[in-house]
């Protein structure tokens, strides 16, 4: 029987795999060698794990302008691309039918002035003799109606002349702040309605504060866990390949939104110094880094497989024989893993798992 025994071991050896305990792998001795293609080493680099999404280049304060009357464009002052200040004069809006409206404001003032006057002076008749006991108080009451009807009117004549002029003023429409003339969608001679509300009314121009831009981005919810405020990005717009600048993140959505079938998160990025060569519109790469490590003990990243429960292996080739190890990963991104434990400098290791090696034909 003992016989036998060792007659079976032996047959195993020759077959070719020895196994060392629980988690080495045993001698790679058969019929095949392990390509170089295969296997690498375990090397010393920089590792740097960043999120890359892309994202649109917007201002922070821009402004659509409407005007608060309406009525027929009557003079368009500027064009799109000029740069405006606060007070500047945008656009006018025809005024004929106002100033028409202002005479007959003035004319009806007259007038109501006119009344009261002599409204005025029946009352203090009629009060002197109400008070010799000459009318009636009937008499009385009626003239001072009669007087205090004249003043409401002449204060409504006012007022009508007051909102006149609003409107006059209102027709000549400036610049609220300093900015870029963007776009101007109407022409001189349209017919606009007055904005009675922030969402109506015509838009005459729209303006924006080109000296502060921002990137407007959409980050799956996997990634955003890792975004803080006041985060460094970099960006690199599509159409200005040789220029990188500097953004920090200033808003992260509280709420999750799904863009393009994907559930995320808004997020913008602030730039500190935009460059005048970027534009609103244009589209940029933000890259976000995550974590860094300088002269860390790597290997590819395909070489680190899954083992049993959360376990992180690999395969050290050390000669004819393969050893399987559990590795304690850090730092890694899409080419390369940290290696804290687990692995040496300049051992070879297995891109692939020894059973998977493609056979030769």
């Amino acid at each position: 029987m003992k016989k036998i025994i060792l007659l079976l071991v032996a047959l195993g050896l020759v077959g070719g795999g020895l196994y060392v305990g629980k988690d080495k792998l045993f001698s790679h001795q058969n019929d095949q060698e392990m390509p170089d293609k295969f296997v690498s080493k375990a090397e010393k680099r920089d590792i740097d794990f960043s999120v890359e999404v892309s994202g649109d280049v917007m201002p922070v304060t821009q402004l659509d302008v409407k005007a608060e009357v309406g009525g027929k464009v009557k003079k368009l002052h500027v064009l799109p691309g000029q740069t405006v200040k606060k007070g500047d004069l945008l656009a006018e809006i025809d005024d004929s039918v106002l100033l028409t409206d202002r005479d007959s404001a003035n004319t009806e003032i007259e007038g109501a002035k006119l009344a009261m006057e002599k409204a005025k002076k029946n009352y203090e008749r009629s009060r002197d003799l109400f008070h010799q006991k000459l009318v009636s108080q009937e008499v009385f009451d009626n003239t001072t109606a009669e007087y205090e009807i004249a003043q409401n009117d002449l204060v409504k004549a006012q007022k009508k002349l007051q909102q006149v002029d609003d409107q006059l003023h209102f027709a000549r429409v400036v610049a609220s702040g300093d900015g870029t003339v963007l776009t101007v969608p109407v022409v001189e001679g349209q017919v606009i309605i007055a904005a009675a509300s922030v969402n109506s009314g015509t838009t005459l121009m729209t303006i924006a504060d080109l000296r502060k831009l921002l990137v407007q981005t959409h980050i799956n919810q996997v990634d955003v866990a890792r975004l803080e405020l006041s985060q460094p990005v970099k960006l690199r717009a599509e159409s200005l390949k040789d220029l990188e600048m500097e953004a920090t993140i200033s808003f992260i959505a509280p709420v999750a939104t799904i863009t393009n079938n994907v559930k995320g998160f808004d997020v913008q990025a602030m730039i500190e110094k935009p460059n005048p060569r970027l534009r609103p519109g244009m589209t940029v790469n933000m890259t976000v880094p995550i974590a860094r490590a300088d002269d860390a003990l790597s290997v590819p990243i395909s070489a680190v497989f899954k083992g049993d429960g959360n376990k992180k292996i690999v395969y050290v080739r050390k000669g004819e024989t393969t050893e399987k190890r559990e590795v304690k990963i850090g730092v890694t991104n899409i080419d390369h893993a940290q290696i804290l434990q687990g692995v040496s400098e300049g051992e070879e290791i297995l891109l692939v798992e020894p059973d998977k090696v493609p056979k030769r034909s």
